[in-house]
């Protein structure tokens, strides 16, 4: 089962490669509805590495547990016919809670310069999940990632080092 989203966000694509590998960028945009918490480490590193895996605690508004995940990041970069995009893939898996019921957990994100705007960035965003749960979880998925798509395009200004100056 797949959910995809396909929008565009008010920063560059820079910018949005960052928020990608920033462990503290991903967890404000599930806030405060879901809090994810590191497993091992007190805090998240600044940035999550290719090759790296690093165990998640969710929660609901930080007080009921939702489970633990695994995430399992790898990038690549490939071209289109607008030039070069690049993804970031978190393969791991659910080892807890409601959405250990999945086999397959493959989340990819690919972000672009708009063609004729590289001030802003297409974001595409692939959730593929397998397993005796899918079928129930998949609707609650599809709206968490609706959610989550407001959430992304909420944030991304905020996710620039030089933000705009504010119109006079």
């Amino acid at each position: 089962m797949r959910i995809l989203l396909k929008f565009v966000i008010d920063c560059d694509v820079d910018a949005a490669w960052r928020a990608l590998h920033s462990p503290r960028a991903v967890a404000e945009l599930y806030g405060p509805l879901l809090h994810v918490q590191p497993l091992v480490q007190t805090e998240f590193p600044s940035s999550w590495e290719p090759g790296a895996d690093a165990g998640v605690q969710l929660s609901l508004a930080g007080l009921v547990p939702m489970g633990r995940q695994l995430i399992s990041v790898s990038d690549r970069e490939v071209t289109d016919e607008h030039g070069a995009v690049w993804i970031f893939r978190d393969s791991g898996m659910p080892l807890t809670g409601p959405l250990s019921g999945l086999d397959v957990w493959d989340h990819q994100m690919a972000v672009s310069p708009v063609p004729g705007d590289p001030s802003r960035t297409l974001w595409r965003d692939r959730l593929v999940i397998r397993g005796s749960a899918a079928t129930l979880l998949w609707p609650v998925l599809w709206a968490t990632w609706q959610w989550r798509a407001a959430r992304v395009k909420a944030l991304a200004p905020s996710w620039a080092h030089d933000p705009a100056a504010p119109a006079t």
